[in-house]
């Protein structure tokens, strides 16, 4: 039946984080997914971010999971919801974290800070009735191996995005995108760490003296 159907079916494997049980299942993920949305937005651009998420970064999680689901379980239970990529985004920010802090001490235990996300989808599991355990491992898989970097050849190359934006004038049409050129800053750009710069005796004004700091998440 998978593969007869499979023409018609198919987009629901990058669809499928859009569509929510009721409206406090949608405001749960909006809630929890625009913080780490915008951080990675502002990391690797809007036209990334987009092209990945309603592509790779939503079909890759989607055929594990149907893998596992109908192949190994021989199940078919219907997932649906954005928390999905809550835990793929939880899971690039734990390998960034543990990076720079490998572990949190909870007692005299020495725990590693990519752990963090696993328990999260434990105890969601536990706690929030109809989730999906299995869903939410697939999201894991896919954040922890784009934080270490053996997904990121799935990124549109940069000389594509800028043709894109530069037909499409995004930067101009879109308040807040954040184009290639802007991702190492983010959107809020670099601003100078020294005072605005005072005239010189001879009343010809001075340049900015020192460095520049980025400033935003």
């Amino acid at each position: 039946m998978l593969l007869t159907r499979f023409p018609i079916i198919v987009y629901r494997t990058n669809t499928f984080p859009l569509v929510h049980a009721s409206f406090l299942h949608a405001l749960f993920n909006i809630v929890a997914l625009t913080p780490l949305l915008e951080r990675f937005e502002a990391e690797y651009g809007t036209l990334t971010t987009v092209a990945l998420f309603f592509g790779p970064l939503s079909t890759i999680p989607a055929l594990l999971y149907t893998l596992v689901e109908r192949g190994l379980l021989g199940m078919n239970t219907t997932v649906l919801g954005a928390s999905i990529w809550v835990f793929t985004l939880l899971a690039m920010e734990a390998v960034k974290t543990f990076k720079t802090n490998p572990y949190f001490i909870l007692g005299t235990t020495q725990i590693p800070t990519w752990i963090t996300p696993m328990v999260l989808v434990l105890f969601t599991s536990v706690l929030v009735p109809h989730t999906s355990f299995l869903g939410h491992i697939c999201g894991l898989i896919v954040g922890y191996g784009w934080g270490l970097g053996y997904l990121k050849f799935l990124a549109p190359p940069e000389k594509i995005l800028r043709w894109i934006e530069g037909k499409m004038n995004l930067l101009g049409r879109l308040p807040h995108y954040v184009s290639v050129d802007q991702k190492t800053y983010g959107r809020y750009g670099v601003l100078p760490t020294a005072s605005a710069s005072v005239g010189a005796d001879n009343g010809v004004a001075m340049g900015y003296v020192g460095s520049t700091q980025r400033l935003g998440p």
